[in-house]
């Protein structure tokens, strides 16, 4: 039987992008951009760092990519549309072509990883180069150290136990690997709690209901923001989990922020 979110999310599958961006006023587009922008950025420095050849743990510059409660898949095209240009993300990924290694990726065909089927339906008319799977991020169906990145674009606080999902995100994450969550976070400043308790509440749930017809969706989103984790103290269990807290980044005074989480290459 369909968990009420699973069932949810499914009915809302064929608005979903267009509702996203409506409601940011397309900020969410940017904020994306820019993580996958800052991962690359990471990477390249890495591979600078402690691999002088440009190459990764496979030996090459591919990327094994996992968009974790990825939905639609907007992650993960951006992802590859970020990865797979030529480079413009500073003087990390030029010190490396300067020193003879390649900084160029190649991104290896996705994986897009939802609970919700009525999400993943919405990815095959995008022609992603991904598989969407159904699965449970707490207990995902894949061996340990599968993938080099990982993304999660509003999908931590939907997880009955972000803590489980920390942990297993970890486990399928190679070493030297990458998670990052693009979240909205427990509002704490006195703008966010303005915004969230306030004025969302207000807009969210009608335009909602509106373009989509289902009101409680949205209401369920306002609420879910309100009832998560505050961002540090999502950082902290991120630590306890074994991840290294490489940046956090505010977006518009605090509405999303961008975590950018690292496996240990000696984990």
């Amino acid at each position: 039987m369909k968990s009420p979110v699973r069932k949810m999310f499914d009915g809302i599958a064929s608005r979903y992008d267009f509702l996203n961006h409506f409601l940011s006023c397309y900020q969410d587009v940017l904020w994306r951009r820019y993580c996958c922008k800052r991962l690359k950025k990471m990477m390249a420095a890495g591979m600078l760092a402690e691999k002088p050849m440009g190459e990764t743990s496979r030996g090459s510059n591919k990327v094994r990519l996992l968009d974790l409660c990825g939905g639609t898949g907007d992650f993960a095209n951006t992802f590859r549309k970020i990865f797979e240009s030529g480079c413009k993300c500073g003087c990390a990924c030029k010190s490396a072509s300067q020193n003879g290694a390649s900084h160029d990726f190649v991104v290896d065909p996705a994986v897009i990883g939802d609970f919700s089927y009525g999400m993943l339906a919405e990815v095959k008319p995008k022609k992603i180069d991904a598989h969407a799977v159904q699965l449970d991020a707490m207990k995902m169906p894949f061996a340990e150290r599968q993938f080099d990145v990982i993304l999660n674009g509003f999908g931590m606080r939907n997880v009955p136990d972000a803590r489980g999902a920390l942990l297993e995100s970890y486990r399928v994450l190679d070493a030297g690997g990458y998670l990052c969550v693009l979240e909205f976070f427990s509002p704490r400043n006195l703008f966010n709690k303005f915004f969230y308790k306030v004025l969302a509440p207000l807009f969210i749930p009608v335009m909602g209901a509106f373009f989509s017809g289902k009101r409680d969706a949205y209401e369920y989103l306002v609420n879910s923001i309100i009832h998560f984790l505050p961002v540090d103290q999502f950082c902290k269990m991120a630590e306890e989990c074994g991840f290294e807290v490489k940046q956090v980044k505010m977006f518009d005074g605090g509405i999303s922020f961008g975590v950018f989480l690292h496996k240990p290459g000696n984990a």
